[in-house]
């Protein structure tokens, strides 16, 4: 709503109009109604929304890198996300030279596929250090031999088995590292002008740093860009966070090695008694015969019981229970 004017104010205006100290075109809404230019050709599929989330499964998924990969290196693995953008696939892939590094994924059940393009320095890096060197790039780039194609297939591989627990609260994936490729006019996955969505991680092997690529077509990604948001992602998590921690919880519970023991009774004897015991000799307890005996969980006395046996084994009958506020 616009701001309204006092009598005197009109009155001042009109006076100045009439006056010519006011000229009417000056005070024209000159205001022109903002047009956005839209491009057919490249449409905006990926929202800043979008591409935040991205960067958050793919901070999880660095962390499980930075802890992975130095099994099989031996080597500090330092990862981090750069950036994330969209763009056209063809504009992704006339940025690749050749040789390049592309781990074709396979991103069941959702159609189609994904490219992780790894940096060929890293890639020399990592064969080297497999080979029991130091970890070295090669100073002039040349074309992958097949023995260290199966070699960086493999550490690809492992890389592609991790995906699957970032994506765990927006959809059950199960990738699968397809093939390698070295020539970026073979990994065609999608027509040129579709959108992709690019995050771009660093990765350090040692003293060697590089770049990692993840290519995720929208067309991939189209049946659960819904899930992309923050918000359905932070709640999503903690809702099976909570849930999961506590069936762990149970799980390792349940399966921890924990002693028990029932106390027959306490005595002090002398040294020189100790040393000459024999089979057979009998000790004086603290304790009677029909008195209960304490059964200890761990070192924590929880509950009291009867002596006795259970077939050719000696046994103990619980009788009580002793809670903490005991």
């Amino acid at each position: 709503m616009g701001e309204v004017l006092s009598q005197s104010e009109i009155d001042n205006l009109l006076q100045a109009l009439s006056s010519g100290e006011l000229d009417v075109d000056e005070i024209k809404d000159s205001e022109e109604v903002q047009v956005k230019n839209y491009d057919f050709a490249r449409p905006s599929k990926f929202s800043k929304e979008h591409l935040r989330t991205l960067e958050i499964i793919f901070e999880h998924y660095g962390r499980l890198l930075s802890t992975n990969l130095p099994v099989y290196l031996r080597k500090n693995i330092q990862v981090e996300v750069m950036s994330s953008e969209a763009a056209t696939y063809s504009e992704f892939s006339n940025a690749l030279s050749n040789p390049v590094l592309l781990g074709i994924v396979d991103f069941e059940p959702m159609k189609g596929s994904v490219i992780l393009e790894m940096a060929s320095n890293l890639a020399y890096a990592m064969i080297d250090r497999m080979l029991g060197g130091e970890g070295e790039p090669l100073n002039k780039m040349r074309e992958f031999s097949e023995i260290e194609l199966l070699i960086i297939e493999r550490i690809i591989a492992n890389c592609v088995e991790l995906l699957q627990e970032p994506w765990h609260n927006v959809a059950e994936i199960h990738p699968r590292l397809e093939r390698i490729e070295t020539n970026s006019q073979f990994a065609q996955i999608i027509s040129p002008s579709e959108m992709i969505a690019i995050v771009t991680l660093t990765l350090r092997v040692g003293e060697v740093e590089g770049l990692m690529n993840v290519c995720l077509p929208f067309a991939t990604l189209e049946p659960v860009m819904d899930k992309l948001n923050t918000k359905f992602w932070y709640s999503n998590i903690q809702d099976k966070d909570e849930e999961e921690y506590s069936e762990a919880i149970e799980s390792l519970i349940s399966r921890a090695p924990i002693p028990v023991k029932a106390v027959l009774g306490n005595s002090i004897i002398s040294v020189n008694d100790f040393v000459g015991l024999q089979i057979g000799d009998i000790i004086r307890l603290d304790r009677k015969v029909d008195e209960e005996l304490d059964v200890y969980v761990g070192n924590i006395k929880k509950f009291t019981a009867l002596p006795g046996a259970s077939g050719e084994d000696y046994a103990v009958r619980v009788t009580s229970i002793i809670r903490e506020e005991q």
